[in-house]
């Protein structure tokens, strides 16, 4: 069973960065699509980065594009978002996701992944 485990969420100040991480254990990074997505209160979970599971594109949602970047480290069986230039509309709880089959048109549908975590706040205020 593959379990993933966010951090390095908290609060920040619009303009500032932040980087949150994602541990995953009981599985492996090797062919296996990786993403975050992420959720205010009353609005539905929105596709912020993926990693497609059979190279290493990255793709990223129209209102994070050239401010956040998603890696990998294979070695460390890590994900990582690092979030530049940050905006109150930012703030969310971020997830990370886990699928062995997410084709990569698929990779924005929060529904063709088989795994989650449980979230990291991140909060964009001053």
């Amino acid at each position: 069973q593959v379990q993933l485990q966010e951090s390095g969420g908290g609060l920040v100040q619009p303009g500032g960065s932040l980087r949150v991480s994602c541990a995953v254990s009981g599985g492996t990074l090797n062919g296996a699509a990786m993403g975050w997505f992420r959720q205010a209160p009353g609005k539905e979970r929105e596709f912020v980065a993926a990693v497609s599971r059979t190279s290493d594109a990255t793709y990223y949602g129209d209102s994070v594009k050239g401010r956040f970047t998603c890696t990998r480290d294979k070695g460390k069986n890590t994900l990582y978002l690092q979030m530049n230039s940050l905006k109150p509309e930012d703030t969310a709880v971020y997830y990370c996701t886990f699928g062995r089959r997410v084709i990569t048109s698929q990779l924005e549908n929060h529904r063709s992944y088989d795994f989650w975590g449980k979230g990291t706040q991140v909060t964009v205020s001053s």
